[in-house]
């Protein structure tokens, strides 16, 4: 049986916790690796380690701090295909879906390589008399990130690029569930040229993550999980004295007006519902089609989409999804569709029955379709994560702007239409961090922000972009002045420009 350890001080160690948790393979329900889970010493010491480290990697100047980044870039290209596999072989999501995952974990590190332009300060020549006015950003010291399953490649990345260009050591507490992407990331970075000790990879559960909250040497913790623990970990960072942003949960909608180009609507929902087995923060789990013939003409176009889906192992590149992570997670979704038909919602696609021949032991499950959902229904208030996708009838334009801005979750959401009114209408009046026009999934890109609204983020500051490097450094400003030989005498009132 594989074991996995941590990766400390420049290289892989073993647990000494004797705790360990399993990690299956999604395609056949077996436990593939034991993890171990890290007590209190062994957090204590990757982050005494990390202190260590990191001021002499913080007077390193941000381009040969960006070189570091470069050359780990041009690894991860040499060991792209293999990563993924590993990705696929933990997670269950299929290789192009886990290509995808790293790619987009690139695209910040690319980002983060622009640190000496991303650092750059303000200057005022000529503020006052002889005074000088200026500022400076500077890294906060050992920051930590602990990350989600559902993205072991993409989201560390996000967390530990921006954090180490700026300077800082970093911890990441990953996902138990598929560790082995975070550990060779971490690998190649040392590879890469990054001083030991700079990041540290700790596995664990609960014990490992307070210790991150509340040692004292962290100077900033990063989450992404589920809403209940992000505000958890938000509150007890604050508590102790941390910055953080926290990434909670989300109830994506999507908005189909009536002049909607219907077949691209219906190929947007097949592939941000069911994609990674709905097992996306920002997957749309909820269609919202204004007026009923809108509702009717996209069911009908929908149902046998949804019935058609091609689902199988994570090996099989015709699949459009595999199986779920575990099988508690697994019985959690479909208890998610046996309560929706207790509420009252008419399931169109049911695919909780569906086996996968020669992998009958496996996590699989097809997709499921809800129709007659109403906002009081558990099943549209509740984040499911997984393929299943409720449809909410809005009588009009005005409701659709109102479901998705009155829901607790404010994460992603998007419309679909051909009216320009309309679609500026809708971005500047939905309560939702993040919005798209004719596009289901709108991530944005890595040199802009990303963040949701409401209990799908806490904090002030988002995810990769410039709130990164806002995040990971704090401002010094300073006021000089170089006498020329006059002497003014002692000032006793504040000074002004007046």
């Amino acid at each position: 049986m594989r074991e996995i350890g941590h990766f400390i001080g420049g290289k892989q160690v073993k647990g000494t916790s004797g705790r360990a948790g399993d990690v299956f393979n999604p395609n056949t329900g077996e436990v593939q690796a034991k993890v171990a889970l890290a007590k209190h010493s062994e957090v204590e010491h990757a982050i005494a380690l990390a202190e260590t480290a990191q001021p002499a990697w913080a007077a390193v100047n941000p381009q040969r701090r960006a070189r570091v980044l470069m050359k780990f870039l041009d690894l991860m290209q040499k060991e792209f295909d293999t990563l993924a596999r590993l990705l696929s072989s933990e997670h269950g999501k299929t290789f192009a879906d886990s290509k995808g995952d790293i790619q987009r974990g690139l695209e910040v590190v690319e980002f983060a390589c622009g640190i000496p332009h991303l650092l750059k300060g303000e200057f005022t020549a000529g503020a006052g008399p002889n005074i000088d006015l200026f500022s400076l950003r500077q890294p906060l010291g050992v920051v930590a990130g602990i990350t989600p399953f559902n993205f072991p490649a993409m989201i560390p990345m996000w967390k530990f690029a921006p954090a180490l260009a700026c300077g800082n050591a970093f911890i990441l507490k990953p996902s138990e569930r598929d560790p082995s992407v975070p550990m060779r990331l971490a690998e190649l970075l040392v590879e890469a040229g990054l001083p030991a000790g700079v990041l540290n990879v700790v596995n664990g559960d609960k014990e490992a993550v307070d210790t991150l909250l509340t040692d004292p040497r962290i100077q900033a913790v990063g989450f992404v999980g589920s809403s209940a623990i992000a505000e958890y970990v938000y509150a007890t960072a604050a508590a102790n004295g941390k910055r953080a942003q926290c990434f909670g949960g989300a109830k994506n909608q999507m908005i189909i007006m009536p002049d909607a180009d219907m077949d691209q609507a219906v190929d947007a929902l097949i592939g941000a519902g069911y994609g990674s087995a709905g097992e996306r923060c920002m997957a749309v789990s909820v269609a919202v089609p204004v007026g009923r013939k809108t509702a009717d003409v996209l069911l009908e176009k929908l149902v046998p989409r949804v019935e058609s889906l091609k689902i199988g192992p994570s090996t099989d590149a015709q699949a459009d999804f595999g199986p779920l992570i575990t099988r508690a997670h697994l019985d959690k979704v479909k208890s998610y569709v046996d309560l929706g038909i207790k509420e009252g919602a008419k399931l169109l696609v049911d695919g909780r029955n569906f086996k996968m021949q020669g992998y009958e032991n496996g996590n699989f499950m097809g997709g499921c379709l809800f129709d007659h959902v109403t906002p009081d229904m558990r099943i549209y208030k509740e984040e499911i994560f997984g393929p299943v996708l409720a449809v909410v009838r809005a009588k009009d334009y005005e409701e659709a702007v109102r479901l998705p801005s009155e829901h607790e979750y404010g994460n992603g959401v998007a419309i679909f239409t051909r009216d320009g009114d309309a679609a500026r209408d809708f971005i500047n009046r939905v309560e939702v961090g993040m919005v798209g026009v004719n596009f289901a999934i709108p991530v944005p890109l890595s040199y802009y922000t990303f963040g949701g609204w409401k209990r799908s983020g806490f904090g002030d500051l988002n995810q990769h972009g410039p709130d990164s490097v806002r995040f990971y450094t704090r401002t010094k400003t300073v006021t000089a002045r170089w006498p020329s030989g006059v002497k003014e005498g002692a000032e006793f009132v504040i000074p002004t420009m007046k």
